[in-house]
């Protein structure tokens, strides 16, 4: 049944890259409310696409924001496991359009990569498994475990509403594993297991110095300037070691190991390659840490974006009335990220100016993750990965945040497997997204390998 199956989407492979093209041209940006009607647009093309390739129940599902496409084929008997696969839909936005080498919702597909935006994240990792469940479908017209999917179209703005699904729902999605292919891998040779994810705390602090922007000749130097307020609070918020000053923001860290930092630091993450993949002349990061572990095991915060005053050509001698910054804190296991944005506004309140009203939005709060790397999930996704991508992979930590990580194990208690196929230079989130296309071709294999080795290991 394997080898049928992997014929097929051998055979296939052109098929496949057209449907994850017709996939990339809707653009399904989760933030852009005017987008709604192109994320409906894609959760019902994958509807369609599972009924047609075989799957009995297929559905669009509401949620109190974009909706969720599930799907199962449950007919290889009770003895027979139960995967849970996890992908999303939605993207980031595009900008800054000018930089895009084509249209980002016009897929280009340009020596050995296919460039648009959802590329690699997620509608091309999404489609190898697509790609995978359609070739044992349509040769055997059958799957070697029981499967269902749960698709989601919240993913880029925090998955706001998927743990009230998943609760809501949590006898429909029971499984005894995930699969989650929404990483990436260092190289196209050198696949890994990620086996944690850090956890995120977003928030936006704004201040107002006065009812409207003022003249700086006639109020400089008397009524406190927000932009200067602001760069002074945001300065403060890391010491000289590059470590995060807000009290206890620390408290709930775990010590590394030496197994941990010994697998952590296994070469595939240094200075050299970060400088690499980023063009950064230089790296700076919390003291007595390596890059690896400031990329996987160390929690960061970090400034994303600051407005107010006058930018355009020219000048304007103007005090702004506001400004405000966003701030997000990158989360290791163990540490709370609802209290961690809590300590955060605390400390904030109280070393904000008195000469500025204070206003403190939470826009997102998730925990990390850790995973149990001696499940049978994980033990077939190492022979799944050697026998699609020839090498045995390495463990990993992620640096990001995938909320529906730690949803699964508290929400569900199911064992969960990162099995991602992208590239740290895929410009995810970035103008010219793109996917490395034999990445994209050994990922539909590696997946129907896995089926089959977690079906039959699980018997």
């Amino acid at each position: 049944m394997r080898n049928d199956a992997l014929r097929y989407a051998q055979a296939h492979y052109a098929e496949a890259l057209t449907d994850l093209q017709a996939l990339l041209k809707i653009s399904s940006i989760s933030t852009l409310p005017e987008c709604r009607p192109e994320i409906e647009r894609a959760a019902h093309w994958l509807a369609d696409k599972l009924t047609a390739i075989g799957f009995d129940h297929a559905a669009v599902m509401a949620t109190a924001g974009h909706p969720v496409v599930y799907a199962d084929w449950l007919r290889a008997g009770s003895a027979a496991p139960t995967l849970l696969i996890y992908g999303h839909y939605d993207v980031q936005p595009v900008d800054p359009l000018g930089e895009w080498l084509s249209p980002p919702f016009e897929p280009l597909i340009k020596g050995d990569k296919i460039y648009g935006r959802g590329a690699d994240d997620d509608k091309g990792q999404l489609c190898t498994h697509l790609a995978a469940l359609e070739a044992y479908l349509k040769t055997s017209g059958r799957l070697p475990l029981n499967v269902k999917l749960l698709i989601e179209g919240e993913e880029e703005i925090g998955s706001m509403n998927l743990g009230d699904f998943i609760r809501q729902h949590a006898d429909l999605l029971k499984a005894d594993a995930a699969l989650i292919s929404d990483t990436y891998m260092p190289t196209p040779d050198q696949p890994v297991i990620v086996t944690g994810v850090r956890g995120l705390a977003y928030l936006e602090v704004s201040l107002r110095g006065s009812t409207h922007d003022l003249h700086s000749g006639m109020y400089g130097g008397a009524v406190d300037n927000p932009l200067k307020a602001m760069v002074r609070m945001l300065d403060s918020l890391h010491d000289d070691q590059e470590r995060v000053t807000i009290p206890g923001f620390y408290d709930r860290v775990l010590p590394l190991s030496a197994t941990e930092r010994e697998q952590l630091n296994n070469g595939l993450v240094t200075a050299s390659t970060i400088m690499a993949e980023t063009g950064a002349p230089d790296l700076r990061g919390e003291a007595g840490y390596t890059a690896a572990e400031w990329i996987g095991a160390r929690p960061t915060l970090e400034i994303h974006g600051i407005k107010g005053g006058f930018i355009g050509e020219g000048q304007k001698t103007v005090i702004p009335a506001v400004a405000s910054a966003k701030i997000s804190m990158r989360l290791v296991p163990n540490q709370q990220a609802a209290e961690i944005a809590e300590l955060f506004t605390q400390h904030i309140q109280r070393i904000a100016p008195k000469t500025m009203e204070l206003a403190i939005k939470k826009h997102s709060s998730e925990n990390g993750a850790l995973v149990d790397t001696n499940s049978a999930a994980i033990a077939a996704a190492g022979q799944a990965f050697e026998l699609g991508f020839g090498a045995r992979p390495l463990f990993m930590r992620e640096g990001g945040s995938l909320p529906v990580v730690t949803l699964f194990m508290e929400i569900l208690k199911t064992p969960v497997v990162m099995m991602g196929f992208g590239l740290p230079d895929d410009a995810i989130h970035a103008p010219n997204e793109r996917f490395h296309l034999p990445n994209f071709y050994r990922g539909i294999d590696t997946a129907i390998h896995y089926y089959d080795i977690f079906g039959t290991a699980s018997k």
